[in-house]
């Protein structure tokens, strides 16, 4: 008999090898499922995520389930066992007992990514682990005339990172903005897709940089979604400024969902 949880969850992602569990390396997956398993007196408990982030990239609203065995461990007892015994890079946020047949992944109906670049002249030392940095002349105006292109049902295959294992690389992209926080000196990206493949945001991200920076037109992503070719655009956003801000699991609400404006 076992009882399967759905936790919401953030981290700083900076010490971390990525979320999935590696030999001989420090991840998120790992930190809770050794947790899990002293809670279990041995048995090994399998955290699932409803993504596997990158080393060095954070998270806001990472969702993971498990399923626990033995005796039912009410949620909010739950919640306070584990935060006890997390490191201080991770926090619990909340926790719920699922029904069975709920699922982290297969249940998604979107994900919010979010991208932070830091537009200051030298790296600011206190943000050089949780933004990019791009200290260069940028067009706002341009991004964002440009992030209207990246809306709607597209084969997203020319902004996939090598070493991804997905095959069908059509999304629905439905949310992309860019605006700049004049407080914080930073461009700040927000993407929300049906999903998202290896390293995606990353490439869009330096991707609308050299478009706001005059080295691509502004209309450039058609063209590129339609070579499918990774040749096309070959930098890559750095993994410090990237966020997995949210996961939709009911319908994203209208206020989201720009490609029905198309």
């Amino acid at each position: 008999m076992s009882t399967r949880y759905k936790m919401l969850m953030a981290y700083d992602g900076h010490l971390f090898h990525g979320f999935q569990v590696q030999p001989n390396q420090r991840t998120v997956q790992g930190t809770v499922e050794e947790a899990l398993k002293k809670m279990t007196k041995g048995k090994r408990v399998i955290v699932e995520g409803s993504g596997r982030t990158d080393a060095g990239v954070h998270a806001m609203g990472q969702v993971i389930q498990f399923d626990y065995p033995g005796n039912r461990i009410p949620a909010e007892k739950m919640i306070l066992a584990l935060n006890s015994m997390m490191p201080m890079d991770i926090i619990f946020k909340e926790c719920e007992i699922a029904s069975p047949d709920f699922h982290v992944r297969y249940s998604i109906k979107g994900k919010w990514y979010r991208y932070r670049m830091s537009l200051d002249h030298f790296v600011n030392p206190f943000k050089r682990f949780y933004t990019g940095h791009y200290p260069y002349p940028i067009d706002v105006s341009k991004m964002k005339e440009a992030a209207k292109d990246l809306l709607g049902k597209h084969d997203f295959t020319s902004f996939a990172a090598s070493g991804g294992q997905i095959k069908n690389k059509v999304r629905t992209m439905y949310y992309v903005n860019v605006e700049k926080n004049e407080a914080q000196n930073e461009l700040v990206f927000d993407f929300i897709c049906s999903g998202f493949l290896y390293n995606m945001v990353r490439i869009l991200v330096a991707t609308l940089l050299e478009i706001g920076s005059g080295k691509r037109p502004v209309h450039d992503f058609p063209r590129i979604i339609k070579a499918k070719d990774r040749l096309q655009v070959t930098q890559t956003a750095p993994a410090s400024g990237l966020y997995l801000y949210h996961v939709f699991y009911d319908k994203l609400p209208d206020k989201y969902r720009q490609d029905l404006l198309l």
